[in-house]
């Protein structure tokens, strides 16, 4: 695999994660206008994919700091 396609992968997969973490907020927020309510199955499931979108904005971050180390260490190499 390239080094251009992981850097794309990893900026797509934040992008998503970041996308979702928008969309699950606003489900959560949106079923919290009372407090005292027992929390719904839907807004379990949009807590629960809230963790799953953060999940998948640090591990595209981690791909993409990795991919940034082989682009700097081949830098290196051919100076």
């Amino acid at each position: 695999m390239a080094i251009s396609s992981l850097t794309s992968t990893a900026v797509t997969g934040i992008g998503r994660g970041l996308q979702g973490l928008k969309r699950n907020a606003a489900r959560i927020a949106e079923t919290t206008h009372y407090p005292q309510t027992i929390p719904t199955r839907d807004s379990i499931r949009a807590m629960v994919e809230l963790h799953e979108n953060a999940q998948q904005v640090a591990t595209s971050v981690q791909v993409f700091k990795a991919a940034d180390k082989v682009i700097g260490s081949l830098l290196d190499v051919k100076a």
